[in-house]
């Protein structure tokens, strides 16, 4: 696994820097937020591993971001918050939350929670190479194995562009991928072809979706990227 990724939503200068420099020293990669909706941008451009979340923001309440981010992401999310009542926490991991931490915190529990959360993560990756050579979502499969698209029963044929789209939507189903974010993966960090992109999103809808403008698999989020919905079978 490569550095992880972790980002910070705390818009309380000293306890920022206290988190950050505990990252920083044990290797980890970070980007910060202090407001609500700075963390919500950052956690659809930045992709992190891991969430360390206040609760009590300036703008929006710490919880009302969990359930927005649970909308579209399992991003593993750790709270960090001066609320202490049993029903603050309970409101939290009710909402999508997966850890709570009370402050003032120390820095080694801390680590060890983002320990607990960096182990689950590489086991699910791991379950998920393993489980998943056959993807199925609703009546479109995918053999990773193989490189072969069926829908409906029927072998359909994709370019090779096409095809890692589909993959990278399908491995990622549910989430909001960036424009940037799949441009790097697909064509390197040289690229920035949002055009091109849209053009092989379009080539690719009008082979798996019976009516483009009615999409079952692939939804468009304007100005921002695409997600792989859940399609029932029909």
């Amino acid at each position: 696994m490569n550095k992880p990724l972790i980002l910070v939503v705390e818009d309380d200068k000293a306890i920022r820097k206290l988190i950050t420099t505990t990252l920083e020293t044990q290797g980890y990669l970070y980007h910060t937020a202090e407001t609500g909706e700075a963390s919500i941008l950052e956690s659809v451009s930045r992709q992190p591993d891991i969430i360390i979340l206040d609760l009590g923001l300036p703008d929006m309440d710490g919880v009302d971001i969990i359930k927005k981010v649970r909308t579209w992401s399992n991003i593993p999310i750790i709270v960090v918050s001066a609320r202490s009542e049993d029903k603050d926490k309970i409101d939290a991991l009710d909402a999508g939350a997966d850890d709570y931490l009370t402050k003032p915190f120390s820095v080694e529990e801390l680590l060890a929670r983002l320990r607990v959360s960096l182990r689950r993560i590489r086991y699910d990756n791991e379950k998920l190479l393993k489980d998943s050579t056959l993807f199925t979502n609703g009546n479109l499969k995918i053999d990773y194995a193989a490189g072969c698209v069926w829908l409906d029963e029927e072998e359909i044929h994709l370019t090779p562009i096409e095809y890692k789209l589909l993959c990278m939507l399908a491995k990622n189903v549910g989430k909001v991928l960036t424009h940037n974010f799949i441009l790097h993966e697909i064509w390197g960090n040289y690229s920035s072809d949002v055009p091109a992109l849209r053009v092989f999103m379009a080539t690719l809808r009008k082979k798996i979706e019976k009516d483009p403008s009615k999409p079952k698999y692939i939804q468009t989020h304007i100005g921002v990227g695409y997600r792989m919905l859940r399609a029932p079978e029909e």
